[in-house]
């Protein structure tokens, strides 16, 4: 039962970054419905023309709104798993629950602020100048502004939403485990 409840636990760190990394996508998508519309119904504001001010506001509903609706899937994930496996497996599940989310969540958090570090790092190194024989706007800058557009979601959100999870899983684990062995 441990050993299910590893593979389970494991496995949770994955579902959670992707639920994330496809809500920055949701989100982007959205505020770029908004920003086209600027440009569309406020004259001036395409042509950069003096006194035109775009609707910061409106993007900045747009993103706190994103935030709290596409967040909670995962937490929910984070709040019932512990409790579904807890009741129908038991204890010991529940335990390898908590013991693979761990090990897997801090190495995929680590890696994901790594890596995304790196991919902003390496665009920057090329627009500075840094990388012999890569300009802005070559192959070499055309790949790593995209995996910069993967990177920054991998350390921004992703990666901290597992150390999250991880805290989540465990507290909401020792607060039900009255509940828990009440009812098996």
């Amino acid at each position: 039962m441990v050993v299910i409840g590893l593979l389970i636990g494991g496995s949770l760190p994955f579902v959670v970054a992707a639920m994330t990394m496809k809500s920055v996508g949701n989100a982007a998508g959205e505020m770029v419905t908004e920003i086209r519309r600027q440009f569309r119904e406020i004259d001036g504001l395409l042509e950069g023309k003096e006194g035109v001010k775009p609707d910061s506001a409106r993007c900045i509903e747009i993103s706190t709104q994103a935030a709290l609706r596409e967040m909670v899937a995962p937490g929910l994930v984070a709040v019932l798993s512990p409790l579904i496996v807890g009741i129908l497996l038991g204890f010991e599940t529940l335990g390898g629950l908590l013991a693979g989310a761990t090990v897997t969540g801090v190495l995929m958090a680590l890696f994901m602020a790594n890596a995304g570090g790196a991919w902003d790092n390496a665009k920057k190194a090329i627009e500075q100048g840094h990388i012999e024989g890569a300009v802005k706007g070559d192959a070499s800058h055309n790949a790593a502004v995209v995996g910069d557009t993967i990177g920054d979601p991998f350390k921004d959100t992703s990666g901290p939403s597992l150390n999250i999870l991880i805290k989540l899983m465990s507290i909401v684990s020792l607060v039900l485990v009255p509940l828990i062995a009440n009812l098996t």
